[in-house]
């Protein structure tokens, strides 16, 4: 036969008959045929499943045997898969999980849609030992910062068969996150990674599997661990990776180069509030936190103070930051935009973090961690993970969809990591606040900087869809932390025309390609870009194209 659109590869240990039964039954019920199947038995004690595979292939010349003589693991037996495959295209499927009846299809549609395609993976649930399915996992776009942090594409996976060769396909040593090694590897080469929004894979939840138990496995979370870190070395990114929270997290640990001049550009008022049960002047602690819990020095203090600003609190601020702090006042009416730009023409540094009079930093090495991303040429812009006094979460990235701006996962406790590790992962994201957000000079001068005409609300959003429109990612960072007491300096009620504003520059969000409304919190606080005189239009659902055949 001709080589095959797909291979699909299973490495067989001995899996429970019946189970296997199930997987056999949704390869062979795929819609889409160009397909072979490549089965390697890992040496089973028992013979019956390999019986129950050589009957089946002998009447059908699209299923192929491979028997070890020894039992090698998870990773020779899957390499065997991949040398004896013949398919321009990997498919990987483990041995007691399922596909739907069109994987192989939608997988061939997305493929025929981009020549240049090497590696795509799908949505995915969960079926429990009595078939019911759950947990339903809605992925984002292609985030690579977030690969980092979990292994988010898993299944179903499809890799261009000649990359994964390659890059020298699964490696020894990194057993039960082989996988995971494996997609961090492909994707620095993949031409293009694409999502394909559909759940094309049930993953077995049963006793003793990693569907069912993430601490099932603990080898595998130290063999990820490895895997990410190689990565950043081999990238030459600056940072040590962690263990997260939860098994199968991964933390990373961001390193500045001393010679980065990193400026902090903070607009105030020199205004007072009480917080958590103390009058304090809140430009005092939101200086003070953030040099107190940094190990880079080469940082300066931007100040950008209005003129009524109390000359006893600027003498304050001297002392708390010495020579790195500089002074710039404003006599303009309040507006936060020009403020910003205002702060980001005086400072002197490579590096511009935005930060509110509001906040407290509460992370230790938050600046490295914050700015360290920025090193990387495509990443333009990032953003923190911020609490209101409570402890409770105020913003975990922005999100854009349903005709209104969201803070997904608002309310959320700090504790909480989220669905599938969304709170304790850093990912990309559609937007973040600027009440602490770090961008380069360059990318800052190169889009403008903050919208002038949007003095109060949403200046943000708009600079957050220029970062995009330029085409940077936005980060958000999981593991700088502040706390935000939002609104404590200023009037936060939205003005119609500011959402008008935004909505005639960049339209109505629909979709948020990297938080889905199914995974936010439902007690999320949309911001409303539209009133009842504004509709949006009718979204139409495509037409489901036929099937490919080849």
């Amino acid at each position: 036969m001709s080589a095959p659109l797909f291979s699909i590869v299973t490495p067989v240990y001995q899996p429970p008959l019946e189970v296997f039964r199930e997987t056999f039954a949704s390869v062979v019920a795929q819609e889409f045929t160009d397909w072979e199947w490549v089965l390697v038995d890992d040496c089973s004690p028992s013979p019956e499943v390999r019986d129950f595979i050589r009957e089946h292939a002998t009447t059908d010349p699209r299923i192929r045997l491979v028997e070890r003589a020894d039992n090698g693991h998870i990773v020779k037996a899957s390499n065997d898969g991949v040398d004896a495959a013949r398919g321009e295209f990997l498919a990987f499927l483990d041995h007691d999980d399922l596909l739907t009846v069109d994987a192989l299809d939608e997988m061939a549609h997305h493929i025929a849609d981009h020549d240049d395609v090497d590696y795509l993976y799908s949505d995915e649930d969960k079926a429990d030992a009595d078939g019911n399915l759950h947990s339903e996992f809605r992925k984002p776009r292609w985030s690579p910062e977030r690969l980092r942090g979990q292994m988010y594409t898993s299944h179903l996976s499809v890799m261009r068969a000649s990359l994964v060769r390659e890059v020298g396909a699964f490696r020894e040593g990194y057993d039960g996150s082989q996988d995971h090694d494996l997609a961090l590897r492909v994707s620095e080469r993949a031409r293009r990674v694409v999502h394909v929004p559909e759940v094309l894979y049930h993953w077995r939840a049963i006793a003793g599997s990693a569907a069912a138990d993430i601490d099932a496995k603990p080898y595998a979370t130290i063999a990820g661990q490895r895997a990410v870190q190689d990565q950043l070395d081999r990238l030459g990114i600056k940072g040590r990776v962690g263990q997260g929270s939860e098994a199968g997290r991964y933390v990373i640990q961001r390193e500045l180069d001393p010679a980065t001049r990193v400026s902090i550009i903070i607009p105030t008022l020199g205004s007072a509030a009480l917080v958590f049960g103390e009058r304090r002047v809140l430009v005092e602690e939101t200086v003070r936190s953030a040099l107190a819990r940094t190990d880079h020095d080469n940082v300066e203090i931007v100040v950008v103070h209005d003129s009524p600003t109390p000359a006893a609190v600027l003498d304050r601020l001297r002392e708390i930051a010495g020579d790195k702090l500089v002074l710039q006042e404003f006599t303009k009416p309040f507006n936060f935009s020009e403020k910003c730009n205002v702060g980001a023409m005086r400072a002197t540094g490579d590096r511009l973090v935005f930060l509110n009079d509001d906040v407290e930093v509460i992370s230790e090495r938050w600046l490295e961690n914050l700015v360290g991303p920025l090193d990387e040429p495509d990443v333009g812009l990032t953003g923190a993970k911020l609490y209101f006094s409570d402890s409770s979460i105020q913003h975990a990235g922005h999100g854009y969809w349903g005709q209104h701006y969201h803070h997904p996962f608002r309310f959320r406790t700090r504790e909480d990591s989220g669905p599938f590790g969304e709170l304790v992962v850093n990912r990309e994201v559609t937007g973040v606040t600027a009440a602490c957000a770090a961008t380069r000079r360059e990318v800052f001068l190169g889009i403008g900087g903050f919208t002038e005409a949007l003095p109060s609300n949403f200046n943000d959003v708009d600079f957050c869809y220029k970062v995009n429109h330029h085409g940077y990612r936005t980060v958000w960072v999981a593991n700088c932390e502040l706390f935000h007491f939002e609104s404590q300096t200023r009037d936060g009620t939205v003005q119609a025309w500011e959402r008008h504003f935004v909505v005639r520059r960049w339209g109505i969000p629909d979709e948020d390609v990297f938080t889905p409304a199914s995974v936010a919190s439902p007690m999320m606080d949309p911001h409303r870009l539209l009133d009842s005189r504004i509709a949006a239009p009718p979204r139409v659902r495509e037409k489901r194209r036929p099937k490919t055949t080849r």
